[in-house]
């Protein structure tokens, strides 16, 4: 890889600022305001959101018709686009502007010493608490222009602002609130980011559907969402205001400042448009009307540096409830299996059972779906294993006891006979320990499988996950192939946690400890022996950690992101446990054998999908078998 990632290349930092509000006094408020935006400039922040109103205080009254207010209004905001002259640093502030017979509630985009735009209220809420109507009218008309500061300024609600790579649509609290929202025209037209300068007064639970709506919203537009709630220091005579923050990208959470909390008053984070734009792109159907004019606001962003954490483990997911998500993982992979049961009129399962992690999952989602059907274990499951030259006690043993402690029949057929039989047929000397010698070995086990599912009207459970059919690390007809594989979608960093959570739930303690053995296991294939006992061979040592390649296969897939981008943002999530060079190195071969084994991923079985990357050449990922991966090589 020989281009460098720069974090502007993707990602825009944005903060939602919460200043003190001192209703009415506007000098003391573009103080207060004035001064988080500086903080949010020393962050390399390139837009930053303040609350509605912010200038007067939301909660100003019948006092916001007051002349002395509106001019000193105006005022302020000429002294806060003063402040953004030397700053790549653009601002959204609201204040109440007057424009001929009619007063209307807004939000300016300042940058680079000028007022670049000012987008009015468009739903007024006079409900409850709310008396908006009584002060403001609704602009329901197209964009226009008015003077401020002797420059004519645009002015409507159909505008975007470019900075950076983002464009930024803006709506004003009430109308992320109702059923026709202005941020769905906005992003339509283009808008990655949504500005929400909000006053929502906090009542109980209005919290957490804050939250939710704001989420969702974020989620339908496949968009930022930068939510701006005043303070608690705004007039407390009927309502009070709690501060909460909230920065969404697509649906997902980045940054909360929680309501009524001394969290701090600017909430910074980043924002990844290339991953906005690549979901649009992928939903065909995601509106692409470029029709709205878009205002340079002539901001370059210069952040060199991330404040968004990654997870190292992308594909587990991060639920208030885990225990009932991976439940929910098991009962999809379990209820795929009844399907395909029932759908081709099988009775039994058949399952190689090593004392790996793989065939453990296999197992469990195959007892889950004898209990779906009212069967006994015993009555419809039976396991085989079946050691070799290479295979280790602990496997083997751990194998045979897991299946006996939870009653499923299990029979051991020892494989190294017939493994130096087809050896010798092929004039190969048994000694050589090659790719022949270890496919072979893979083959005869599968071999073994399909046939006593033959001899049992049974169908054979394939046990290879999702980080396995993308390294292509399988033996292509061999332990590659099945009559159905539950595990296809499941990547390895999550087949330890389902296999852990299954384990909790067993009745036997003797089950559980050896699930535990299980768990603690070097991961092999057991396919070589090197000296005298033990496990000789070990999988991550030969194609490297599954904990980074699940990470790059994740960014890779699920949002297309660079080699130079995934090797950037690794390096972030694993800075405590590998070096650059080991991220890069590893990189590279995740690259490598993902691109030169599609031709086994293009026949492999059927399995349900159960996250959001699936590598089936029936559902979600299309390739050339026979593409070769010089693209990686020459453009990062």
């Amino acid at each position: 890889m020989s281009a460098t990632f720069k974090p502007t290349e993707s990602y825009l930092r944005v903060a939602t600022a919460c200043p003190l509000v001192a209703v009415g006094d506007i000098v003391q408020n573009v103080r207060h305001i004035g001064d988080l935006y500086d903080q949010a400039v020393k962050q390399d922040v390139s837009l930053v959101v303040f609350p509605e109103l912010s200038l007067t205080g939301y909660t100003l009254g019948d006092l916001v018709q007051q002349k002395q207010v509106l001019e000193a209004s105006l005022h302020g905001l000429l002294r806060l686009a003063e402040q953004t002259a030397q700053t790549e640093t653009a601002m959204v502030v609201g204040l109440p502007v007057a424009i001929g017979n009619a007063l209307y509630d807004c939000a300016a985009v300042l940058s680079k010493g000028v007022v670049r735009g000012i987008v009015p209220k468009t739903s007024l809420p006079s409900y409850k608490e709310f008396y908006e109507k009584r002060w403001f009218q609704a602009w329901q008309g197209d964009n226009t222009t008015v003077a401020i500061g002797g420059n004519a300024v645009p002015f409507g609600t159909n505008l975007l602002f470019q900075i950076g790579r983002a464009q930024v649509g803006v709506e004003i609290c009430e109308d992320v609130w109702v059923s026709e929202q202005p941020s769905q025209k906005l992003a339509a037209a283009g808008a990655t980011i949504i500005a929400n300068p909000s006053a929502s007064p906090e009542q109980i639970t209005k919290d957490e559907y804050r939250r939710q709506l704001i989420c969702i919203q974020s989620a339908r537009l496949m968009a930022g969402y930068l939510y701006a709630g005043c303070d608690v220091s705004e007039s407390t005579t009927d309502i009070v205001m709690s501060g909460h923050q909230l920065i969404f990208e697509n649906g997902q959470l980045l940054a909360e400042r929680a309501p009524l909390s001394d969290d701090p008053r600017l909430l910074v984070t980043d924002i990844d448009i290339d991953h906005l734009l690549n979901d649009r792109r992928r939903d065909t159907n995601f509106p692409n009307n470029t029709n709205l004019p878009v205002i340079d606001c002539q901001i370059t962003p210069n952040q060199t540096d991330m404040v968004r954490t990654f997870a190292t483990e992308p594909f587990v997911p991060k639920t208030s409830d885990m225990p009932a998500t991976l439940d929910k993982i098991l009962a999809i992979q379990a209820e795929g299996l009844v399907g395909r049961l029932r759908n081709v009129g099988i009775s039994n399962i058949v399952l190689g059972l090593s004392g790996g992690l793989d065939s453990t999952l296999a197992l469990f989602v195959a007892l889950r779906a004898a209990e779906r059907l009212g069967k006994a274990p015993a009555d419809m499951l039976q396991t085989i294993t079946m050691p070799g030259k290479a295979s280790s006690e602990r496997t083997q043993n751990n194998a045979t006891a897991l299946a006996a402690a939870l009653g499923v029949p299990n029979q051991v057929i020892a494989i190294a006979d017939q493994v130096q039989t087809q050896l010798a047929a092929l004039g190969h000397d048994g000694q050589e320990q090659d790719i022949t010698y270890e496919n072979v070995q893979a083959r005869l086990r599968t071999s073994i499988l399909f046939n006593r599912a033959n001899q049992t009207n049974g169908l054979m459970l394939g046990t290879g996950d999702l980080s396995e059919i993308a390294l292509g690390w399988s033996t292509y007809n061999g332990d590659h192939m099945s009559g159905y594989n539950s595990n296809a979608s499941v990547p390895k960093t999550l087949v330890k946690h389902l296999v852990a959570h299954a384990a909790s739930k067993l009745a036997s303690n003797e089950a559980q400890q050896i699930v535990q053995a299980i768990l603690e296991t070097p991961i092999s294939p057991e396919l070589t022996t090197a000296g005298e006992g033990g496990i000789s061979q070990h999988t991550e040592d030969l194609v490297g950690p599954y904990l980074l390649h699940d990470f790059y296969l994740y960014y890779f897939v699920r949002w297309n992101d660079t080699p130079a981008k995934i090797a950037h943002i690794a390096e972030q999530a694993f800075a405590d446990a590998y070096e650059p060079a080991e991220i890069s190195h590893w990189l590279e071969v995740f690259l490598q054998r993902f691109t030169l084994n599609q031709w086994k991923r293009s026949a492999m079985p059927d399995g349900p999908k159960i996250g959001s990357v699936s590598l089936s050449p029936r559902g979600d990922w299309r390739m050339p078998s026979d593409m070769q991966p010089t693209l990686w090589r020459t453009t990062s």
